[in-house]
C-alpha cells in the first residue's frame, strides 16, 4: 500500500499501453489525483475560515463535534480539522483505484462544495435570516 517509494520515485509506474489495474494499490499518483485532493484540502480550509468568520459575527455552530473543538481554542479547532481531513485525503489517495474510494472522493467534494455555497450565501446575505453584513 504505502512504501518508501510512494513519495520518492515509485516502483510501479503506469504503463501507457496497459490500464492501471482496477482495485489495486499503486505508489505513483497522477497530477490529477494530487490536484483533486489538494482542492479537497482547500475546501476544508475555506470551511474553517468561513465557520470562524460566521462565529465571530454572532452566528451559532450546529455541529456538536465542532463546538467541542472550538471549546479547546481556535488552534485546536483548525488543527484537528486539518489533520482529520488530511488523513481522509491520504486514504482517498491510497484507495484511488477502488470504486468505493472514487465514490467517496466525489461525495466528499460535492458535499464540501455545497457547504461552501452555503457559507457564501450566509456571507453575502443570500440566505434569509443571515446575520453577516
Amino acid at each position: 500500500m504505502l512504501s518508501r517509494f510512494s513519495f520518492w520515485g515509485g516502483r510501479r509506474r503506469k504503463n501507457k499501453f496497459l490500464a492501471e489495474a482496477k482495485d489495486s494499490f499503486v505508489d505513483v499518483y497522477s497530477f490529477r489525483t494530487w490536484a483533486i485532493l489538494s482542492f479537497f484540502l482547500v475546501l476544508n480550509l475555506m470551511d474553517s475560515h468561513f465557520t470562524l468568520l460566521y462565529l465571530q459575527r454572532g452566528g451559532d455552530e450546529a455541529n456538536p463535534l465542532a463546538i467541542t473543538l472550538l471549546g479547546g481554542g481556535l488552534g485546536v479547532f483548525v488543527g484537528v480539522k486539518a489533520i482529520g481531513i488530511g488523513l481522509a485525503a491520504a486514504l482517498f489517495c491510497v484507495l484511488k483505484n477502488f470504486k468505493n474510494g472514487r465514490i467517496g472522493v466525489i461525495l466528499a467534494l460535492g458535499l464540501y462544495q455545497l457547504l461552501l455555497i452555503y457559507h457564501l450565501a450566509l456571507y453575502f446575505n443570500w440566505y434569509p435570516g443571515s446575520i453577516l453584513p
